[in-house]
């Protein structure tokens, strides 16, 4: 029999936390197949911080750290430095890195820190309740803004890679979504290249994920999809913000 497909080797045994038809595990994936594909699996150190992916070092198989919430970019900063030889993961979510780490997010980046971020945006507080987050839509309901988010309340959703492509240290900075086969690959190719920026030692790249949280928006896993084509994808497009020479 022909083999289309195979479990890529750091993806573990182990089944995951994630709700059912959450895309972390379509994240992990490209992740481990990347590392795989690029011979970095051994060397790789993969910074897992407070939220959904809090377990994620049982899911993907590397050396891995846990990071206080929002800390995750100063603890691969610390980790790269001292170990420049190893390929640095920060894997953080919109909660966790726009809002408590932001300062730490924009600091790594203004630096060129080494480091490569896969930033999951599914535009709420996904492991606490789903409140509302740096990300929330405006006109999105949370647990924390019943009547929909109120720019005048509660401010406007953040762009991260727009701004982060403003500063001069990052190499790479782009912006994927999980929704579609067609998009997933697009993200696959977009990771390569924030992975290629780290291995080149380019600078700091970071690629955004847009993702669904069915639970939280109280959609089937099919809505959620639909959603972020509809609504999510217009406010937060799909792209690359800036490509350093050399990435390609």
């Amino acid at each position: 029999m022909k083999i289309i497909y195979k479990k890529p080797e750091p993806i573990t045994k182990t089944h995951t936390t994630y709700c059912p038809g959450c895309p972390h595990g379509i994240a992990h994936r490209l992740v481990a197949e990347l590392l795989e594909e690029m011979n970095l699996t051994k060397k790789a150190v993969i910074v897992w911080p407070v939220g959904c992916s809090v377990f994620g070092y049982y899911f993907i198989g590397t050396d891995a750290v846990e990071a206080a919430h929002g800390r995750a970019c100063a603890m691969a900063t610390g980790i790269k430095r001292v170990h420049p030889e190893s390929f640095v993961i920060s894997y953080q979510g919109d909660g966790d890195l726009a809002s408590i780490g932001i300062a730490e997010t924009v600091h790594a980046a203004a630096r060129g820190e080494r480091i490569s971020v896969v930033y999951i945006n599914n535009g709420n507080y996904g492991m606490t309740g789903g409140q509302m987050a740096p990300t929330t839509l405006l006109g999105q309901r949370t647990t924390t803004t019943p009547y929909g988010r109120d720019a005048k309340l509660n401010g406007f959703p953040l762009h991260v890679p727009e701004m982060l492509a403003a500063i001069d240290g990052p190499a790479y900075i782009a912006r994927a979504a999980l929704d579609s086969p067609q998009h997933i690959i697009q993200a696959k190719k977009f990771l390569k290249k924030a992975f290629t920026a780290q291995t080149k030692d380019l600078g700091f790249s970071l690629v955004e994920m847009i993702s669904a949280c069915p639970t939280n928006w109280k959609l089937s896993p099919v809505e959620a999809m639909e959603r972020i084509r509809r609504e999510v994808l217009p406010v937060f497009p799909i792209g690359e913000f800036k490509v350093a020479k050399g990435v390609e």
